[in-house]
């Protein structure tokens, strides 16, 4: 085998704060060794929190020094004869190296897009810092980067902003922005985490070609273990910032040694309990819409609308889960915060048969109070200057429903047991934070008012299986216990049949199939239904 590209040996990374000017210091990886040669797939994997997405950002050295800082270890980036090391280099020899030799899909895409500037922009200074290419030619290759990488007509794509696309449109632009130079290595960061089934494996797919033509190196980050089995050549476990296990990927998935890593291979969705049948119906739309504008020319006339949902209705019994499932940009989460009200629509909206927001239906508060909402993006949802203690307890004082401290933070101590983080952390910030740790934070600021309706979008994407299981147990235990109705909107269709008790399938703002789960599962009538589902099933078969 010829020498690696990527050689990091024995790093270590430990964050430092000051309270009550003591110097407090807390090592969250390390003994970190790891080699990566061109042409091959190397898998980080393991649960949130144990240190994947750190070592990947010391790659590029983009962790927030020098609060955090490397006590040891070394990063070699080795360029035909030259060996650039990367730990402590200057600012020159990153900036030439980041997005053009080595790039990054990050885990998080709103928050690591500039939400001022459009995607054309945005991709656009990439190609013109490294390539020099600008003007028509700049905009020629951009399209050609979108439609590579799934945005339905990626030409009226180019004026729009971050927040004007769904989460998975967000992540496929990440994408598209890593690739643009042709980098010799990718470091990818859950680079599927918030796309469906049918994306996934034309991402993927589009992954191996580029391996295959351009002898890419890939460091793949992710809690998926059907994608680590299907691409990667090797395999890293991680637990607690340490490699706890390593070797072939045939080898881990055939024999493992590691207890961690056996758990982690054999964690499978909780089987979906029957709820008891009710009639009460909690929630309710008919013929829900949702069309945005499409504004041109000096006076900003209407020429056009996106029409993100047509005509959507449903019936939420308590204690039940209606699961909202179809590709990136199918309405989704627009339906969610229609529903909420988060979002002007056309249609009826009632809760226990009353209009929301209007005279003779439930005030806004009243609704805020029946109604929470888990978002897709929990880095962007979350108060980067407040502590978790703070974001989790701002319910509380917004409805002034505990007014005394010490019965708030009680409250919160609370919250955070149920969803399995130590309270002793309330004090930190988000940044502090894995991405699956800030998914949990964000379902303890919905629970903790004690919603009847929880609207759950993508609330396990973010999360390795293991964990992924833990919460599911917590939301069917929840559920069981107060009764609550769920909104549940994923693309992993595991996850959905092992919560969901009725299925709405979403295509194009179109509902084009809806009833029992099981029945659709066992039985879909849509071409588009049972699309989803082949897809699925060949992504999980190639295990």
């Amino acid at each position: 085998m010829s020498d690696p590209i990527l050689t990091v040996t024995d790093l270590a990374v430990s964050f430092q704060r000051t309270e009550k000017q003591e110097r407090i210091v807390t090592d969250v990886v390390s003994g970190m060794d790891l080699e990566l040669h061109a042409g091959e797939t190397v898998a980080l994997v393991g649960e949130s929190g144990s240190g994947k997405t750190l070592t990947a950002l010391s790659i590029l050295q983009l962790l927030p020094y020098p609060y955090a800082f490397h006590p040891q270890g070394s990063i070699i980036y080795q360029v035909e004869d030259l060996a650039e090391q990367l730990v402590g280099a200057n600012q020159a020899t990153l900036q030439r190296i980041r997005g053009n030799d080595i790039s990054m899909i990050f885990q998080e895409p709103m928050t690591a897009l500039n939400p001022l500037h459009m995607i054309e922009k945005q991709i656009g200074e990439s190609l013109a810092l490294h390539q020099g290419i600008t003007g028509d030619a700049a905009t020629k290759k951009i399209i050609s980067l979108l439609d590579r990488v799934g945005i339905h007509n990626p030409a009226a794509r180019l004026d729009a902003y971050p927040h004007q696309l769904s989460g998975g449109q967000k992540q496929r632009v990440m994408i598209a922005m890593a690739l643009a130079n042709r980098p010799e290595i990718l470091l990818a960061d859950e680079p599927t985490t918030a796309l469906d089934v049918t994306v996934q494996a034309k991402i993927l797919s589009l992954l191996k070609d580029l391996q295959a033509a351009e002898n890419l190196a890939i460091l793949l980050i992710t809690h998926d273990l059907n994608m680590v089995k299907k691409v990667a050549d090797r395999i890293l476990v991680m637990k607690q910032g340490k490699v706890v296990e390593r070797g072939a990927a045939t080898q881990i998935f055939t024999s493992a040694q590691e207890d961690y890593t056996k758990a982690l291979l054999s964690a499978e969705p909780p089987l979906r309990q029957p709820p008891e049948v009710k009639t009460e119906v909690v929630l309710q739309a008919d013929d829900l819409k949702v069309w945005f504008p499409i504004k041109k020319g000096l006076l900003k006339r209407t020429v056009d609308h996106i029409k993100a949902v047509n005509q959507a209705s449903l019936k939420l019994h308590p204690g039940h889960t209606l699961g909202v499932v179809g590709e990136s940009g199918s309405g989704k989460t627009t339906l969610a915060l229609a529903l909420l009200k988060l979002v002007q629509a056309e249609g009826t909206v009632l809760l226990d048969g009353k209009p929301l927001g209007v005279r003779g239906g439930l005030s806004m508060p009243q609704v805020r109070l029946a109604m929470q909402i888990v978002f897709q993006d929990p880095y962007g949802s979350l108060s980067p200057r407040l502590t978790i203690g703070a974001i989790i307890s701002e319910g509380l004082d917004a409805h002034r429903l505990v007014t005394d401290p010490a019965a708030r933070d009680e409250k919160v101590i609370e919250i955070l047991k149920e969803v399995e983080i130590d309270p002793a952390v309330r004090f930190r910030y988000p940044h502090e934070f894995s991405g699956g740790q800030r998914q949990r934070i964000a379902i303890a600021r919905a629970l903790i008012l004690e919603p009847r309706i929880l609207f759950l979008d993508e609330p396990t994407s973010a999360l390795d299986r293991a964990v992924q299981v833990q919460v599911l147990d917590l939301l069917n235990r929840l559920q069981r216990q107060h009764g609550l109705a769920y909104v549940f909107i994923s693309h992993d269709l595991s996850v959905v049949r092992a919560i969901a008790d009725d299925l709405m399938v979403m295509r194009n703002g179109d509902v084009v199939e809806q009833g029992a789960a099981k029945s659709i599962f066992a039985s879909p009538q849509h071409p588009y239904t049972q699309e989803l589902l082949a897809a699925a099933f060949n992504l999980e078969q190639a295990v």
